[in-house]
């Protein structure tokens, strides 16, 4: 039998790890500044914690959960996207609480799953970075979070990228909305896709979502839900703009732009890309206000903004892009050991190499000088630090810089007391 990955899901191995850690670990650091903290979750939740927040009308739910009964004929599933089981947390362990500082910001990382049809950009297990902040009705929070998700990809090198922006409004102005989406589609409901035949009176603004050729031409008529926003909607997603103004941040508005969540309210966005070699417009980071989602599961009423973004469209994107990662394959020094009497030396000097902060990496496989010292050149090695019979004898190790060839004899106790010392000799002086 052949033993393959299953479908819809990759190996990320070493030589592509290191773009993951890259992205991640700006993403912490810049999370951090913006006072997020780190949250995880499980990876599988209550079926009725994400059926119940993401919509049972979703694809996600409808179509696309990992979700199964376990042995004590619970019902559960593999979490499909970050927010719910966020909430979920937030609610279970109080956070809402007079000792935690508001609004409580989070940031997460890590897998999650749907059973799709693979294709690019698109698995069934993929990862996603997102942040949530609960507490602020300030239109202020949806500001600085757009912002701070901007900022993450130019740190990443990305430079074609647009902010979308729409507002879905709140309860007063979806009813309106609502109504006033089925009267204009009804006429056309014989040209509808299946989905969005059932979708038309169950949630109407699904359709809007379809990513079928006929609803996208149907719907490209449809009314604006800018045009049924409630006096206080309007007030909210006027204050947005006029923030992104002030601040001079460049952004579109998208009235047909609804997210696939339904637990959305109000502000809501996307962060495209339009590298050439992505073909079609890609959207590579999206999120909004959710400001019920949190009383709907059984919290107190608090309101809630984030984002979510997959970490291997974003890894697409730099290579379209070509956007400049760091060196990643960077040794500081390389112990070759010439005979078997040489093993346990090298071990004492590798060690202390590390022990004094350095990278490093020996020859364990008994190789000849030669293809040791390529080793050391495949790994980039800046110093090769050689030890043989004769050295060993003499307490001594030659050093040689890799770049100036330059080789300089050392006592090992220099090495073993004080290699900072000896590394700065060789390669700054």
């Amino acid at each position: 039998m052949n033993y393959q990955r299953p479908k819809g899901t990759n190996d990320i191995l070493p030589g592509e790890s290191e773009k993951w850690q890259f992205v991640e670990e700006t993403a912490r650091l810049l999370f951090g500044d913006y006072q997020y903290h780190e949250i995880r979750t499980p990876m599988f939740e209550h079926y009725e914690v994400v059926a119940r927040s993401v919509g049972d009308t979703t694809d996600i739910v409808s179509k696309e959960m990992y979700d199964f009964y376990d042995k004590g004929k619970r019902h559960v599933t593999l979490r499909p996207e970050g927010t719910a089981p966020i909430v979920r947390s937030y609610i279970e362990n109080k956070l809402y609480g007079p000792e935690y500082v508001k609004p409580y910001k989070v940031y997460y990382s890590g897998p999650m799953f749907r059973y799709e049809r693979p294709q690019k950009g698109r698995l069934r297990q993929f990862h996603q970075i997102g942040v949530e902040a609960f507490g602020s009705e300030n239109p202020a929070t949806d500001v600085e979070t757009m912002i701070m998700a901007m900022e993450f990809f130019k740190q990443l090198g990305l430079h074609q990228i647009r902010l979308v922006i729409n507002s879905l409004g709140d309860k007063e102005t979806r009813q309106a909305y609502r109504q006033a989406l089925i009267d204009y589609l009804t006429p056309f409901e014989a040209q509808l896709s299946d989905d969005s035949k059932r979708r038309l009176h169950e949630n109407p603004l699904r359709v809007l979502d379809s990513k079928d050729k006929r609803d996208k031409e149907v719907v490209k008529g449809a009314p604006s839900i800018l045009d049924y926003l409630s006096e206080a909607a309007q007030n909210h997603f006027s204050e947005v703009t006029k923030m992104l103004d002030a601040l001079e941040v460049s952004y579109e508005i998208d009235s047909n732009m609804v997210r696939g969540l339904d637990y959305y309210t109000h502000t809501i966005f996307e962060i495209m890309s339009d590298a050439p070699k992505m073909g079609a417009q890609s959207t590579i980071c999206a999120g909004g206000r959710y400001d019920q989602l949190v009383e709907e599961l059984g919290g107190p009423q608090t309101p809630g903004f984030g984002f979510a973004m997959g970490i291997e469209r974003v890894l697409m994107i730099m290579e379209a892009e070509e956007a400049v990662l760091p060196d990643f394959d960077h040794l500081d020094a390389y112990v070759v050991n010439l005979g078997q009497e040489t093993n346990v030396e090298a071990l004492k000097i590798v060690q202390a190499i590390r022990n004094a902060g350095f990278s490093a990496d020996r020859d364990v496989m008994n190789r000849k000088a030669k293809a040791q010292f390529k080793s050391a050149d495949r790994q980039k090695a800046e110093l090769v630090l050689t030890i043989g019979k004769e050295e060993l004898e003499a307490g001594t190790v030659r050093v040689k810089h890799m770049a100036t060839r330059q080789e300089v004899e050392f006592l090992l106790a220099d090495v073993y007391e004080d290699f900072a010392t000896v590394y700065d000799k060789m390669v700054k002086e």
